[in-house]
């Protein structure tokens, strides 16, 4: 066991049992297997046996189950046991042990936020304000100083990060914490100040980076403070549709779904957000039971120009299925396939499968999926099996996945341990493909490339 060998299986999730399929076991009652394999090499297995161990109030057998991992120096290992200790209401000892490995940037974000929550609140604090000019660490510092009496402090640090002269030709012009970023933590910083007004200005200052994951700051801010004609105002410019699907989740919760339909079916000034306003109103029409309406939302989409893309067409036979109507969908797909002189690749066939399925023709529908030039595939396979194991034939799904191993092997073990067969799903699971020499990732993104 070392580290850069735990490092690679565990961030590729490649040679070793990941942890869904060690919940399965644990689930299944196969938990003298995975407390065998926590003692050859399987982290995910050591960690989850380990805090089992813990939840039983064995906590010295707990941390035995790990030592060994955390001996090899590797970060998570000792993350990891820091959070039994602090669990276990030993946060000075989680400290103690956190405390030399907290270099890289996840391992100093961590540390910092477990001295925060221990009355460590003014060291953690320096050690973020070090590392200010990492997005990262600026983000923890903010969310860490709350009721520090820091604030405005803290915000000048981060104002001074924003260049009064400069503007950003693009998103990634400024390494390290850029502007947009910045302004979004002095906003987050104002708000909570009750400053409210500032941090809506300073919200609408951003150049290019409104939006992380599908949520936009400003807008969630303004839905919070019920600020409901500010927030419909900026809907109606944001083009990127969060800020316009920010206002109807907030109307929908308040019962107004007519004026959450509304908000979805007025058309945006950009392409992406019309698409993605017409799939999250049938997403909302289904969820009130206005199922044909829905269908029809995504049939118009699917019929404009460039809109039969495979995400949109596989949400309408989603739609379909889900609203008893399989043998529309699959006039549906007919009507597609002529379109194109009759070709139908893989990824518009498969959307056939549960369709004919629910029309009862799941043997015909098996039996195309093996005619189709892709047919023989191993995304093919992952597809026929799933198809096979939802219907209860779970021993020819094990056939079909065992032809295109190592490429499915955590599906075919899934299906493996569902039919007892553990050791051989554990012997799929552990086969090692030959894996480039790498170091071991220590938390830190590297500036030069190859990124």
């Amino acid at each position: 066991m070392d580290a850069a060998d735990l490092d690679y299986r565990a961030r590729t999730l490649s040679g070793c049992i990941p942890p869904l399929l060690v919940s399965r076991l644990l689930e299944l009652g196969h938990g003298e297997e995975v407390e065998f394999q926590a003692g050859r090499g399987e982290w995910f297995c050591a960690r989850e046996w380990a805090r089992l161990l813990g939840d039983q109030g064995r906590q010295a057998e707990a941390l035995e189950v790990i030592a060994p991992y955390v001996a090899t120096g590797w970060w998570p290992a000792a993350q990891a046991q820091a959070e039994l200790l602090e669990s276990w209401g030993r946060a000075e000892e989680a400290i103690a042990l956190a405390r030399p490995s907290a270099k890289g940037r996840l391992p100093l974000e961590f540390f910092a936020r477990l001295l925060a929550r221990h009355g460590h609140q003014d060291e953690a604090l320096v050690l973020l304000s070090a590392g200010i000019e990492d997005w990262f660490l600026a983000t923890a510092l903010v969310e860490v100083s709350e009721g520090a009496g820091r604030d405005d402090d803290i915000a000048a640090l981060l104002a001074a990060r924003i260049p009064a002269q400069h503007r950003c030709d693009g998103p990634w012009c400024c390494r390290g914490l850029d502007p947009d970023t910045a302004i979004g933590l002095v906003a987050a910083i104002r708000e909570r100040q009750g400053r409210i007004d500032e941090a809506i200005a300073l919200l609408h200052t951003r150049q290019h980076i409104t939006s992380v994951n599908d949520h936009d700051q400003l807008a969630d801010l303004l839905a919070r403070h019920n600020r409901i004609e500010e927030l419909r105002e900026y809907a109606a410019s944001e083009h990127l549709g969060h800020a316009a699907q920010r206002l109807a989740k907030v109307l929908e919760e308040r019962g107004d779904v007519e004026g959450a339909i509304a908000v979805y079916r007025q058309r945006g000034d950009s392409p992406a957000r019309q698409c993605h306003g017409s799939v999250q109103l049938a997403q909302l029409l289904a969820r009130h039971g206005r199922g044909d309406e829905a269908i029809e939302v995504m049939r118009v989409l699917a019929d404009s120009p460039g809109g039969a893309e495979d995400w949109i067409v596989d949400t309408l036979c989603t739609l379909y299925t889900d609203h008893g109507r399989a043998q529309d969908g699959l006039a549906y797909l007919d009507t597609l396939k002529a379109r194109r002189d009759g070709e139908e690749e893989w990824d518009f066939f498969r959307m056939r499968l549960p369709l004919m399925a629910g029309c009862g023709l799941l043997d015909e529908a098996l039996e195309q999926a093996r005619a189709h030039p892709e047919g023989n595939t191993w995304y093919a396979a992952w597809i026929i099996s799933d198809l096979l194991a939802e219907t209860g034939r779970i021993e020819e799904a094990v056939a079909v996945l065992e032809a295109h191993a190592p490429a499915n092997s955590r599906s075919l073990a899934g299906h493996l341990i569902d039919l007892g067969r553990i050791k051989d799903a554990v012997a799929v699971l552990q086969q090692r493909e030959s894996e480039p020499v790498a170091p071991v990732w220590t938390g830190t993104f590297s500036a030069e490339p190859p990124f």
